[in-house]
């Protein structure tokens, strides 16, 4: 198939990651020296700068700046929170046009892949030739067709390495805590706490409990569960996603929170105490005895911490840069001219971990979502050793610790 000539243009979507800039890099630094290629334009703030004009030329930008920036968290040419609908699609398209963009690559999560579907669709109903591909970013590792995301690794670690220490704190003053972690649909991250507890080393390590949105939670085994570990123990460590759903199915957080909803009319659960606060005050009026005192419970939300830490995880710094290059190639190869690229592991259970990236229809990962598969979660409060087997390469090599 002939390669139209043109400009190229890339853009970030979404909440931004520790290493969303290393596939950033990864698309600017393959579209340079290619024939086909005239300018590789950014848009800033996503689709949305398209639509207003905010484009900048990063041709010329020196190779010691981008790998700067490849290194550097969040988003470099800014992002967008919209979900463009057929007629914000249209402006796309438009903007695309009259810049002369026949190379479209968008990195972002399933909407973003959305985007690249609906604009791919109408440019070619239009007859206007475009490759439009979506390169994958999202710290809840949510995207179907992937073995895990660019971002998720590391904000994986990051939680990873907060409960490590949250839990020595709680060791030295016992007591109840409980952490609430990104993840509104897939408990991937909340379940990632886990290795905090393999890091440690210690039989009573936390996190002792671990809930995400895949198990429905109810308040009373909860409770149930958290006096079972206090009486044992003397204390309670715990990790529950911002997601975490009643037995009904519906949010409890989002139940608890009244005011700000975001662009898709979401509650805005991240960033917000309610979750940890209602939960807390839920046990200690539940576990105080008659006459007794109240037992010593706190809770904190992790909040964006979880997306910027700027400690990544080196399989994720490596493959986030990988799925930007591998974009590039995909499109410019010519057999396709849309695609999703995903990760792919394909080392077995024991052996050293290794991964591909492969290229996917955009229907296949758009406006879908991917949850914790069923064998990795335990109880209902926990997760099972096939998820810390699975999760323990990606995160890498975690501190040391000691105690006496």
């Amino acid at each position: 198939m002939a390669l139209p000539s043109g400009n190229a243009i890339v853009a970030q979507s979404g909440g931004p990651s520790a290493v969303i800039n290393q596939s950033l890099v990864g698309v600017i630094e393959s579209l340079r020296g290619r024939d086909e290629v005239k300018k590789v334009l950014g848009a800033r703030h996503g689709v949305k700068g398209m639509t207003t004009g905010q484009i900048t030329d990063l041709s010329g930008v020196p190779a010691e700046t981008l790998e700067a920036v490849a290194r550097t968290p969040s988003s470099a040419l800014g992002s967008t929170r919209d979900k463009p609908d057929r007629g914000y699609c249209e402006k796309i398209l438009t903007a695309l046009k009259q810049n002369d963009v026949r190379y479209f690559f968008y990195i972002g999560g399933n909407d973003s892949s959305d985007t690249c579907r609906i604009v791919s669709e109408m440019a070619r109903s239009t007859g206007y030739d475009l490759r439009a591909f979506h390169v994958p970013k999202t710290i809840d590792n949510d995207l179907m067709e992937n073995d895990h995301t660019p971002g998720f690794a590391s904000a994986a670690r990051y939680v990873a390495m907060s409960f490590m220490g949250d839990n020595l704190d709680n060791r030295a003053l016992p007591g109840i805590k409980l952490n609430v972690v990104m993840g509104r649909h897939a408990g991937f991250l909340t379940a990632s706490s886990a290795m905090a507890r393999v890091a440690g080393g210690r039989e009573d390590d936390g996190p002792h409990l671990i809930y995400v949105p895949e198990s429905p939670l109810s308040l009373d085994r909860f409770v149930a569960d958290v006096d079972g570990v206090y009486r044992k123990l003397g204390r309670c460590h715990i990790a529950i996603s911002e997601g975490v759903n009643d037995e009904k199915g519906e949010s409890i957080g989002a139940g608890l929170i009244k005011g700000e909803a975001d662009a898709h009319g979401n509650a805005q659960l991240s960033g917000s105490g309610a979750l940890g606060d209602q939960l807390v005050e839920l046990l200690k009026k539940r576990l105080t005895p008659a006459g007794g005192k109240a037992p010593r419970a706190r809770a904190d939300t992790l909040g964006y911490a979880q997306r910027y830490w700027p400690d990544p995880s080196p399989v994720d710094s490596k493959e986030a840069r990988e799925v930007g290059r591998f974009a590039v190639q995909t499109a410019l190869k010519g057999d396709l001219t849309e695609a999703s690229i995903c990760i792919r592991r394909v080392s077995k259970p024991g052996e050293a971990y290794r991964s591909e990236i492969a290229a996917v229809r955009l229907d296949m990962v758009a406006a879908k979502t991917r949850h914790l598969p069923k064998e990795f979660l335990a109880n209902g409060n926990n997760v099972t050793p096939a998820f810390i087997e699975w999760c323990r390469p990606l995160v890498g090599d975690l501190p040391k610790v000691g105690w006496l």
